[in-house]
């Protein structure tokens, strides 16, 4: 009789064998001509439709009909996908197939599995946000994360690209530091703004409506969004802010939104104030883009939500009481607290008492406040007007040689909507 070890070991080699065929299989497919028609998408490992890569694909059905779009996604969050996007799952044998036949090649991260790029192939990296903490091969002088990278797959997996998005000049820079190509192979940087900020400006008061009914959020209220983001120090979801204690001392006209990073793998946990309705957990909302146009205010730690929160003009609080163990651990570009027009981009707190006192007092809203987030989204929102789709389906579509981006971003001074919006990417029920 089978013991549960020798089913186990039978099950591990049977997977071995699996993939053993499909490479091969792969590797046949290898030799298919390329299909001009067919585009694969991935977003954040294989999590769904989201981030630039769902604003790209969106604008490529409109504008490219004829170019197939098919998204790559992990067993664990089929569920995820909306109704009427083909996908298809990572490591299996229609994943192989169109990971050996398109054309075009579009994620936010890296697609799974290593795959071989063919020479006709265009592989568009989009990114997943502009960089406050260090990236790449600035990660080496970080003895955390230099453990558990490994930087010469980053630099094969650079090899692949073929063009590297970038939303404003600092993220162009250090792009061009951390990810440079191997010898014998290049990229074209699209300094052409982040496509999933495009709905920032393209919001309408109805949409926002919309959205706050749907989260549950009543009428009248201040919505105060808090998307922390990881600590690579820390092991599980550990939040600085008690969003409980903020909500009872702002009182009953204030509602907060939480959302717990991605990486960990959970809902963020609320307490009693979340029965009365002033504290929603909104981890598991599909478009953090819906999140940003429903608040009236960010309260920022580091993630790079902030720079895409400043699109919409809205105030910023930059709460951190770690930042001193956050840089240590993992390095930062530039002193998000120094207080300097262009660094910090709203009021900075690192206790709850000064948490709350910012909105209790009314600074969160100040002019001063408003004059840092004009510089900090002056530095950081320079190519974001609404057309960013517009201009990476144009450039990275066109057939090669060609450069048909448009016209380039607005300069900088535009404004998005300035109070809370809109469905981020509806999608196409017809392909």
């Amino acid at each position: 009789m089978p013991t549960r070890g020798s089913a186990g070991f039978a099950a591990s080699v049977k997977r071995a064998v699996r993939r053993q065929a499909l490479r091969a299989v792969y590797r046949t497919d290898l030799r298919r001509p390329l299909d001009p028609h067919l585009a694969v998408y991935g977003a954040y490992w294989n999590r769904g439709v989201a981030c630039n890569p769902a604003a790209i694909h969106a604008k490529a059905r409109e504008l490219v009909p004829h170019i197939r779009g098919v998204w790559v996604v992990s067993s664990r969050h089929r569920d995820r996908m909306p109704d009427g996007v083909p996908y298809v799952i990572e490591g299996s044998r229609p994943y192989w197939r169109a990971m050996a036949t398109a054309t075009y090649l579009v994620n936010n991260s890296s697609f799974p599995g290593g795959f071989t790029k063919r020479p006709g192939q265009r592989y568009l990296q989009t990114h997943h946000g502009t960089p406050l903490k260090t990236m790449g091969l600035d990660q080496r002088a970080y003895p955390v994360l230099a453990r558990k990278t490994d930087f010469g797959k980053i630099l094969a997996h650079v090899g692949q690209w073929d063009f590297s998005l970038s939303a404003n000049p600092h993220t162009t820079e250090i792009w061009d530091r951390v990810y440079p190509a191997p010898r014998g192979a290049s990229y074209e940087r699209l300094d052409l703004g982040y496509p999933r900020n495009d709905v920032y400006f393209t919001a309408t008061a109805d949409d926002i409506a919309k959205i706050r009914a749907g989260l549950g959020i009543p009428e009248g209220r201040t919505v105060l969004l808090h998307a922390p983001t990881h600590r690579d120090y820390r092991d599980g979801f550990a939040p600085d802010l008690d969003p409980d204690r903020l909500a009872r001392r702002l009182g009953p006209d204030y509602v907060v939104l939480v959302r717990a990073h991605y990486f960990y793998g959970r809902s963020a946990v609320v307490g009693d104030a979340a029965r009365g309705g002033q504290v929603i957990d909104v981890t598991g909302h599909p478009r953090v883009e819906e999140l940003c146009l429903a608040a009236d205010a960010l309260i920022a730690d580091y993630s790079s939500l902030i720079f895409d929160y400043a699109c919409l003009d809205r105030p910023i609080v930059v709460h951190a009481p770690d930042w001193a163990a956050y840089r240590a651990a993992r390095g930062t570009y530039f002193d998000l607290l120094s207080g300097r027009p262009g660094d910090t981009p709203g009021p900075v707190t690192t206790t709850p008492d000064e948490l709350a006192d910012v909105f209790r007092t009314g600074r969160w809203r100040s002019p001063e406040s408003a004059a840092l987030r004009a510089a900090f989204r002056e530095r950081f929102c320079p190519y974001d007007d609404g057309h960013a789709a517009e201009r990476v389906v144009r450039r990275f579509f066109a057939p090669a040689g060609r450069d048909e981006a448009g016209p380039g971003p607005r300069p900088a001074g535009h404004s998005g909507p300035t109070s809370a919006s809109a469905p981020a990417f509806p999608a196409n029920r017809n392909q």
